[in-house]
């Protein structure tokens, strides 16, 4: 496992304490293992893709949620009755909450699941008036009252 020093970053910024936690959890599930694996891809400019290995369990066993830019899955394990015939288990069939921390304005657009991998599509969406504009530059006097301003 390697340790990152972040204090070099925490001197020239404002506001993120929490960076180094945030971190930390995200390579640990909420329960203190790497379970589920995942992967995030970044997919463009404005769109990333959370992958993640959920052998076993079907569209019914997981639950997906959002609330306050904190992204939640959930999956809950099915009891089988094939557990006194199997000789190994390595397919694990356990119960699992992972948590991601989203960014300001990503969204959560789509969420597929195939082959044992769960895909979560998320977007960012910047709302129209947080968006850059131009402002168009006149040729001309301006007026006494835009100078008084």
């Amino acid at each position: 496992m390697h340790a990152f020093d972040l204090s070099p970053l925490f001197r020239s910024t404002v506001g993120f304490d929490r960076m180094a936690q945030l971190l930390d959890r995200a390579r640990v599930g909420d329960d203190g293992t790497p379970y589920p694996p995942y992967n995030i891809e970044k997919l463009g400019a404005d769109q990333y893709r959370i992958q993640m290995a959920v052998a076993g369990l079907n569209e019914s066993d997981l639950d997906i949620s959002v609330q306050d830019q904190v992204l939640t899955v959930r999956g809950r394990a099915r009891p089988t009755s094939e557990a006194n015939r199997l000789l190994h288990r390595g397919i694990a069939g356990r119960a699992f909450e992972r948590r991601f921390q989203l960014a300001e304005h990503i969204e959560v657009s789509a969420a597929k699941l195939e082959y044992g991998l769960l895909d979560i599509e998320l977007k960012r969406e910047i709302p129209e008036a947080m968006k850059p504009r131009t402002i168009a530059i006149q040729a001309g006097a301006m007026d006494a009252t835009a100078r008084a301003a």
